[in-house]
């Protein structure tokens, strides 16, 4: 039963996770809705699919090969403060973005690689399409290097293979239904979801990070008073 109850509590963070990280505005989300509103569902799911696989793919890569560097020791430690820190930046910019852009931008470096990517692999299919836009933003990566590492040192997800791919499960989940739920949208027309919805569902991720981002801090002043004493 303990071991069911960790699964599910992995699993319920990542799908939690990967909703909210899926929702802001970038690349993939406005592919969807152009492309959904001229090709309807069927090409706009694929692109949404594609994209999830690499999200899972880069998730998967955090949780099994980097997440377990920073558990260890002070490293541990730093690691917490650190997600802390990216979990309110990342908030305050989602619930005071204004315009349509990447949520995860990490300089002119990473859209040269981003470009060159995907002129070198040149997606044709609506699949390829989503699958390479993800795989060129390596702030996705970076992005779920710093939360799986934060799950597993915070105890969400076990550090072991049933807790964390269930927790990759569960981000596939999260991602996959946002963008069923998109490409349905675009589907019917622009009018049905404009860019201007989406900043505003953009927001309202953002005040679900500073929750979290509250709920991490008050967790960490626990931690260091306990240490104190």
């Amino acid at each position: 039963m303990l071991e069911l109850h960790c699964i599910l509590i992995a699993a319920s963070t990542g799908f939690v996770t990967g909703l909210v990280s899926a929702i802001p505005v970038g690349p993939v989300n406005l592919t969807i809705m152009n492309e959904g509103a001229r090709r309807g569902f069927g090409w706009a799911l694929l692109i949404g699919m594609g994209a999830t696989l690499m999200e899972v793919i880069y998730c998967f890569i955090a949780f099994t090969g980097l997440s377990s560097f920073f558990s260890r020791g002070y490293v541990e430690y730093a690691m917490e403060l650190f997600s802390f820190v990216f979990m309110l930046f990342l908030g305050v910019k989602f619930l005071l973005a204004k315009s349509v852009q990447a949520p995860i931008h990490l300089g002119a470096a990473a859209d040269r690689i981003e470009l060159r990517l995907q002129e070198r692999l040149h997606p044709h299919s609506a699949f390829m399409t989503g699958f390479v836009r993800v795989m060129g933003n390596l702030g996705v990566l970076g992005f779920w290097v710093v939360f799986s590492a934060s799950f597993i040192s915070h105890g969400f997800v076990t550090p072991d293979w049933p807790g964390k791919l269930s927790c990759v499960g569960g981000v596939a989940l999260g991602i996959g239904v946002w963008f069923v739920v998109l490409s349905r949208l675009s589907s019917l027309g622009h009018g049905k979801l404009s860019e201007k919805t989406l900043l505003r569902m953009e927001h309202l991720s953002g005040v679900g990070l500073l929750v979290l981002a509250s709920f991490y801090g008050g967790k960490i002043i626990h931690q260091m008073a306990h240490h104190r004493m």
